[in-house]
Parts: structure tokens; sequence; C-alpha cells
């Protein structure tokens, strides 16, 4: 799971955390780097991933990058998780 990869690095985690608490808005590639005591450039990387997992988009306003957190992916990876975690009580008190 690409989610599951991509939010495993703190670094990545921060920068998801820092934008799911600026929705709707959104957040520049600057703002975030400094939030997460990083150069812009040093975060291309990161975004990258975020990218690519679909936890975030970004939208060209200008000279600027707005960079916005996506739930869908984390609402489908908890989905998945709630379900694992239901099977695997009912596994424990099923009867041998």
């Amino acid at each position: 799971m690409q989610v599951m990869s991509a939010l495993a690095q703190a670094t990545r985690l921060r920068v998801y955390q820092r934008l799911i608490e600026q929705l709707p808005a959104g957040m520049t590639a600057g703002e975030i780097a400094r939030e997460v005591d990083m150069s812009p450039n040093g975060m291309t990387a990161h975004f990258t991933i975020l990218s690519a997992a679909g936890l975030v988009t970004s939208q060209k306003v200008g000279r600027t990058v707005i960079y916005k957190a996506e739930t869908r992916p984390v609402e489908e990876l908890s989905g998945f998780l709630a379900d694992a975690v239901e099977r695997g009580r009912r596994a424990v008190r099923a009867p041998s």
C-alpha cells in the first residue's frame, strides 16, 4: 500500500498532518518546508512520494505552488484497517 509507505516516513507524516490541519486552503512549499525545518528543494522528493500515493495534490497559482491534502486514500486505508481489526477480534472470540 503506497499510502502506508508514504506516511511511514516521519517528515512526510508531519507534512501530511499539517496539510490536513490547513484544509481546505493548503500551503505553499515554502510554508511546509519551514514547518518541517527543511529547504523547499529538499521537500521535492517528499512531495513526489505523497503525490504518487494520492495523498497530496498541487496547484500552480502564478509563481506559487499550493499543496493540499487529499483524504480519500486515508479513508480507504482506515476502512481496511477497521475491517482487519474487527476480523481479528472475531477470530479471538471464536471458539477453537
